[in-house]
């Protein structure tokens, strides 16, 4: 069974970080290891949440674990808090990542043209140089226009803009670069990417669903990491992600019993283990 380590937050209530990654690429038959960053008591959409900052822990985990000489097959990186916390990253890239071993970022700290509440500048810079060690970085628009110091353009850019993002993406140093929530058309969203040694871009789309939840980059994120580890190429991995992710918007929307805090990822779940039957057939 492969393994990875995804180090992100845990926030206990909220379905998101490692409440989501954790079911979702177990799915996919891979051992998900987990090093939390902080725990909270629930997500930042909250008011009054605990936060309990868990950066003391890391050095001392990574250690025992090199003692009992454990190998990962991938290492992915979501909410990290802290500069500390991308120091520390770094040793875990240096110290586990073999030649065979995947280094996915998720750059979580933006979205709709803001940095998230705690984040500066700086510390998106800072998550740039990170970047560079990744082989693969999956920012949204945002996410990738801070860490490029670029203008940051909502809606209505052009194909050309896009493919420059993701040209001076890779060329902070990581293989490939996808970006997330791309929409040229009203009615669609998705993601397209560049694979710079091939030079070669990639795209897929879902129909536009309205309804924004908290979490939902992180179910994107799990999955498309949960797929590369089963085997698939980029684009499959993607697309299986992309469409799990739009069934988990469309059946919270259409639910009575829905919560406003998260998506009802468990019951697309069926749907997630019936499509990864289907694609190994395929193969």
């Amino acid at each position: 069974m492969r393994r990875i380590v995804t180090i992100q937050d845990i926030s206990c209530l909220g379905k998101c970080s490692l409440t989501v990654a954790l079911p979702v690429i177990s799915v996919y038959g891979v051992e998900a290891c987990v090093l939390p960053t902080a725990t909270l008591s629930t997500h930042t959409m909250f008011s009054g949440f605990t936060f309990t900052d868990l950066t003391d822990d890391m050095q001392p985990i990574k250690a025992h674990w090199l003692k009992e000489n454990f190998k990962f097959d991938a290492i992915y990186t979501g909410y990290l808090g802290s500069e500390r916390q991308l120091s520390i990253v770094k040793e875990y890239f240096d110290d586990f990542a073999s030649s065979n071993c995947l280094k996915i970022i998720d750059p979580v700290m933006a979205d709709n043209g803001k940095l998230y509440t705690g984040f500066t500048v700086e510390f998106a810079h800072n998550m740039a140089k990170l970047c560079a060690n990744a082989d693969i970085i999956l920012p949204n628009l945002t996410e990738a226009c801070y860490m490029l110091d670029e203008e940051y353009i909502p809606c209505g850019y052009s194909r050309d803009y896009i493919k420059s993002i993701l040209r001076r993406l890779t060329g902070l140093g990581a293989k490939i670069a996808v970006l997330t929530g791309v929409s040229y058309q009203p009615d669609k969203i998705g993601v397209m990417g560049y694979y710079s040694v091939k030079d070669e871009y990639f795209e897929y789309y879902n129909s536009r669903i309205p309804a924004q939840y908290h979490g939902t980059g992180d179910i994107f994120a799990s999955a498309f990491v949960g797929g590369m580890m089963r085997g698939y190429d980029i684009l499959k991995a993607l697309e299986i992600a992309a469409d799990y992710t739009a069934l988990c918007i469309d059946i919270t929307q259409k639910s009575p019993d829905s919560v406003t805090y998260g998506v009802e990822f468990e019951k697309a779940i069926p749907y997630l283990v019936h499509r990864l039957e289907q694609e190994d057939k395929n193969i």
